[in-house]
């Protein structure tokens, strides 16, 4: 058996990974400690490639093979896929070479029966300009998600949208902070107007960029999340408290400034996130907007007289968003688009004490 580069090898289980449920991100920092920063880069470009373009990569493997993707072993999907993207978008590594490994991986995955195949499909694949069967395809989405921006938000702001999320997100740091910040998710605290020696409660905590925020404007923050151990990464300054936002919270104090920055789909963050796309179904946005009333309903119940909430998400869905928030007294609302602003995607609701 021919040797395989610790990068690819690393890439085909991080994948393997993903596929049952994993997230990339996650598994990139965990998996590739051992290997040099060069080996660490290229599984990063591949895992990411792969996942931000997997209806095209799975659409040019029907292609190039005359089979349809669905019918193949999940190994030998997953081997065809990071072979066809390097082959398509990587210089570093000669064909041959790619050719090679994509064959060893699916040997190594026990399903040698398929190596003439990968052979034959990769050997086939060039970079020649293709036609896409569809928009979807050709912009990287599920149909139902494509459609959903197209119908909110216009053919051009929605292809705007899945165009950016093809993109490495930019990374960047919070001067005000100094933690690793998106810069869209730099706008969400601003809107609360924190004054020093304001009481704020930030509901959905962890991991916590944004109670930074707050206690750099000066509030005296309460930082709650539903589990103990993603307030590990909260500022030691705010006083942490393990809580379930669906229930009643646990305060009987009332709070100037209340965040609720909502669990949500994350539509907004494909760029960092892109297993999304291929996870979330049109359906799972009933089940995110009911928990998010809950959240919304029980943070409002701890809001002083005179106080103003933020509530937020990272989703550009509007069953997350504007309809969470219909009926109560918003004062204002902000929307970030990919491709239109810089950074992810936000969604934003200031409302006022009732």
């Amino acid at each position: 058996m021919a040797a395989i580069s610790p990068s690819r090898e690393v890439t085909f289980q991080i994948l393997e990974q993903v596929r049952k449920g994993g997230y990339a991100s996650d598994l990139l920092r965990s998996e590739t400690t051992h290997l040099s920063e060069r080996d660490a880069g290229l599984a990063e470009t591949i895992v990411f490639g792969c996942l931000r373009r997997q209806s095209e990569l799975d659409f040019l493997i029907g292609h190039f093979s005359g089979k349809p993707t669905q019918k193949l072993d999940d190994a030998v999907r997953i081997a065809l896929r990071m072979g066809v993207f390097q082959l398509r978008y990587l210089d570093r590594v000669p064909a041959h070479a790619i050719v090679a490994e994509s064959v060893e991986l699916v040997k190594k995955a026990r399903k040698r029966s398929a190596a003439g195949f990968v052979n034959a499909v990769l050997r086939k694949v060039d970079r020649s300009a293709i036609t896409w069967p569809d928009r979807a395809t050709q912009f990287n989405l599920p149909t139902w998600m494509l459609e959903h921006w197209q119908q909110h938000y216009g053919a051009h702001d929605a292809e705007g949208i899945a165009l950016a999320a093809l993109d490495p997100p930019e990374v960047s740091v919070n001067p005000e902070t100094g933690r690793t910040q998106d810069i869209g998710a730099r706008t969400i605290i601003p809107l609360l107007g924190i004054e020093p020696g304001m009481s704020v409660l930030d509901v959905c905590a962890a991991p916590g960029n944004k109670t930074a925020q707050a206690l750099a404007a000066g509030g005296n923050v309460v930082a709650c999340d539903r589990y103990a151990k993603r307030l590990a990464d909260v500022p030691h300054q705010a006083l942490r408290v393990c809580a379930d936002a669906t229930a009643p919270l646990p305060f009987s104090q009332k709070f100037d400034r209340i965040l609720v920055d909502a669990p949500c789909s994350g539509t907004g963050t494909l760029g960092r996130n892109p297993e999304i796309k291929w996870r979330l179904a049109a359906a799972d946005l009933t089940a995110f907007h009911e928990r998010q009333r809950k959240i919304l309903a029980n943070a409002l119940a701890c809001l002083a007289p005179g106080g103003k909430l933020v509530y937020s998400t990272c989703s550009l869905e509007p069953e997350e968003n504007e309809n969470v928030v219909a009926g109560y007294r918003v004062e204002q609302t902000m929307l970030r688009l990919p491709g239109r602003e810089p950074g992810d995607g936000f969604f934003a609701a200031v409302i006022g004490a009732s």
